[in-house]
């Protein structure tokens, strides 16, 4: 998880501007919530004409956090500016950028408009209290707003008055299971794509690796799966190289909510490695949601050119479900018959 970055106070942003990198703006309004600051929030409103970052995408501008971005322009420096106000008397204000805003020297290299909104939360605010709940319980909520009243639950009902509606899902994980130059690769980058990462390594060292932002386990891939819990927002990687390690986590793996369970081996293999599944009891609905070769199809082999695929393959599914089998994995049709089995 990429933490915000610490200017102080709000004012000009830093001139290399890492606090995009961060997507997620809770860590952000969970760092100001328990410093007892106030901060702002801005949510991109409307986007028309295409542009860098979708309808919903957030900032969080408060006395020494930052975090977030929306055109990757001269736009955040400004929203920092409007925010500095917000922040000062309380009221919320919409932003517009590109046709009809009233700065036409901020332009918009894409050629959008965008209209974004900010409003002042206090650090009691009880539907941002209930946002990082979710987050922390790994529960989906829709937060509403109208720049003075707003309400987080599971399921909400817009008034007249709202302007956001944001849906705040889960925190996406990854689990890899593996300890060789390619497990560590997919799971550094994994951990900076923003999965919340855990590598698995069955009887590994005692020492965790040298990886910044993943957490380690050294039990069975059952009892490490057990513990870390497949919802529907985690994503499982095996990538072991012994069967029998393989075999364990997949049995885990494929009847559970997970998202995604690719298995690292190769094609010639994978044949029989389905049928010794179908042999221990594993449905045939469960084998399909297997993705095997685990990755898109880029051709590389070094460890993180294996390590893109994946998390390539993994970002695909996340934001195009419906196209899952025709994104250019290596598993677009189904494993059996990437393997040459009867399916």
């Amino acid at each position: 998880m990429i933490p915000p970055q610490i200017p102080s106070p709000i004012g000009p942003l830093a001139e290399w501007p890492v606090f995009g990198l961060a997507d997620d703006v809770r860590p952000a309004l969970d760092a100001a919530r328990a410093a007892g600051e106030a901060c702002v929030l801005a949510t991109l409103i409307a986007v028309e004409g295409g542009g860098p970052r979708p309808a919903g995408t957030q900032m969080v501008f408060a006395v020494g956090v930052v975090s977030g971005y929306f055109s990757g322009g001269c736009v955040e420096g400004d929203v920092a500016g409007h925010a500095a106000a917000c922040l000062a008397d309380g009221e919320p204000r919409t932003l517009v950028y590109g046709e009809g805003s009233p700065w036409p020297d901020i332009r918009l290299l894409c050629g959008a408009r965008i209209e974004i909104f900010l409003e002042r939360v206090r650090p009691d605010d009880a539907a941002i209290g209930e946002v990082l709940a979710a987050w922390i319980e790994r529960r989906p909520v829709v937060y509403v707003s109208d720049g003075h009243a707003r309400v987080c639950a599971a399921e909400v009902s817009p008034w007249m008055e709202a302007v956001v509606e944001r849906a705040y899902e889960p925190t996406p994980r990854l689990v890899v299971v593996g300890g060789d130059p390619t497990a560590l690769a997919i799971a550094e980058l994994g951990a900076r794509s923003g999965f919340e990462t855990t590598l698995v390594r069955p009887k590994g060292p005692e020492t965790p690796p040298p990886v910044t932002g993943i957490a380690y386990r050294r039990d069975q891939p059952a009892q490490a799966l057990a513990a870390i819990g497949l919802d529907p927002w985690t994503h499982v990687a095996v990538a072991t190289h012994d069967l029998d390690t393989d075999r364990e986590a997949l049995r885990v793996a494929l009847p559970s909510k997970a998202a995604y369970v690719g298995l690292l081996g190769a094609r010639r293999r994978l044949s029989g490695r389905l049928e010794e599944l179908r042999a221990q009891g594993m449905p045939d609905a469960a084998i399909a949601r297997l993705h095997a070769p685990i990755g898109l199809d880029i051709g590389g082999k070094a460890p993180f050119e294996v390590a893109v695929s994946v998390i390539g393959e993994i970002t695909a599914l996340r934001y195009a479900p419906e196209n899952s089998r025709d994104n250019g994995s290596t598993s677009t049709t189904s494993p059996a018959a990437a393997a040459g089995a009867s399916a």
